[in-house]
């Protein structure tokens, strides 16, 4: 599971980051608000822990705008905080769970692993960008009533690409997230790049996947 920590106190973040890396998951932490909110709509992580209080932007507005552009990620407030009225706030601004400090490591690891797993109850059947849809099921790529089925690692650039409109996707994050600790190299990116550009067009997509010279991949509409 990949974390995302936003929190000001930079070494309660640091704590929590080593907390969820001795539990054998993946995090990263952000300082403030704004910068929390960008790596959260990045599409890449999990689960959110969230404090209330963080400079440039408070949580409460960090999880709203989260909502509001249809972000589902689970979001454990976290919080010095303890009144009812608090919670209240937080919960009907988007959160899924309130947590107050201080607390212990196994309650934090306890929450996290119950709100993936209800994440995992209600997941989306498939993702929708423009006119395709990828189905996260059976892994077919379509748009109107053309479809295409694709591979493995096809499907998982195109999900991870689909899930980061938002965002430029570099080939170092795609090589890490597809491939992982292998020998695989940006060669390898960039021909499966090749290979979903193909069946785009087969399919008859206004969808393209442009390549930003040094940065990585977005996807973008023709004529737009």
């Amino acid at each position: 599971m990949n974390v995302l920590v936003v929190e000001d106190e930079r070494n309660l973040a640091d704590a929590i980051v080593r907390i969820l890396e001795d539990a054998s998951w993946t995090a990263e932490a952000a300082y403030d608000g704004p910068s929390g909110l960008r790596a959260a709509l990045s599409g890449t992580f999990d689960a959110v822990v969230l404090d209330v209080m963080l400079p440039g932007m408070g949580g409460y507005d960090v999880v709203h705008e989260l909502r509001r552009q249809g972000v589902a990620t689970p979001v454990l407030l976290l919080t010095a905080r303890t009144s009812t009225a608090d919670k209240v706030e937080g919960l009907d601004a988007g959160a899924d769970d309130y947590m107050t400090k201080p607390f212990e490591a196994p309650e934090l690891l306890a929450r996290l692993r119950a709100l993936t797993r209800r994440k995992g109850d209600v997941m989306l059947d498939d993702v929708t960008f423009a006119d395709v849809t990828l189905d996260l099921a059976t892994h077919d790529l379509s748009c109107g009533d053309r479809s295409v089925h694709l591979s493995g690692k096809e499907f998982e650039v195109m999900r991870i690409l689909m899930s980061s409109t938002s965002r430029v996707v570099s080939k170092q994050d795609l090589l890490a997230r597809v491939w992982g600790d292998t020998d695989a190299s940006e060669n390898s990116v960039e021909a499966y790049v090749s290979f979903l550009r193909k069946k785009l067009a087969h399919i008859g997509s206004s969808v393209q996947i442009t390549t930003l010279r040094m940065l990585g991949y977005r996807l973008e509409v023709f004529g737009e």
